[in-house]
């Protein structure tokens, strides 16, 4: 295997094992905060305000990864064609199937991307749903 490939490799996988990483974070803080959600006593909190610090943890983990996924795929998909051309640019015959195949296997990490995306910003919004009525109920009971 030559440096190129070498180094596709190592763009490929390792992009995607930060994306990877990114899932299994996010879905960690969703997990532990929906099992906070389901446990929490409102009534035990003085001020809104607490109750509110205390609901948002780690909500702010999961918007970044949200927000930052598609980025980190689109970073590893321009370096896997960067380094399409730069095969491209020192093979001496051109072989346009293997051209095509490898820019569609570069748009992969995109994919993997806009899926991690896509999961977060849905537990983002289930979880910043709860802790909008989590609040609503603290108001109502405060009255």
């Amino acid at each position: 295997m030559n440096d190129i490939e070498t180094l596709k490799h190592l763009v490929d996988y390792g992009v995607i094992a930060l994306l990877v990483i990114m899932s299994f974070v996010a879905l960690f803080f969703f997990i532990e905060r929906v099992i906070f959600y389901k446990r929490v006593d409102i009534k035990t909190y003085k001020t809104k305000r607490a109750l509110e610090v205390a609901l948002t943890k780690h909500l702010g983990i999961i918007g970044t990864i949200a927000s930052n996924a598609p980025y980190i795929g689109l970073l590893g998909t321009v370096l896997a064609i960067m380094l399409t051309f730069m095969n491209m640019g020192n093979a001496s015959d051109i072989d346009a199937g293997k051209i095509m195949e490898s820019l569609a296997l570069a748009l992969k990490v995109t994919a993997v991307g806009l899926v991690v995306a896509i999961l977060s910003m849905v537990f983002y919004n289930i979880l910043s749903r709860f802790a909008e009525v989590l609040e609503s109920e603290y108001e109502v009971t405060e009255v």
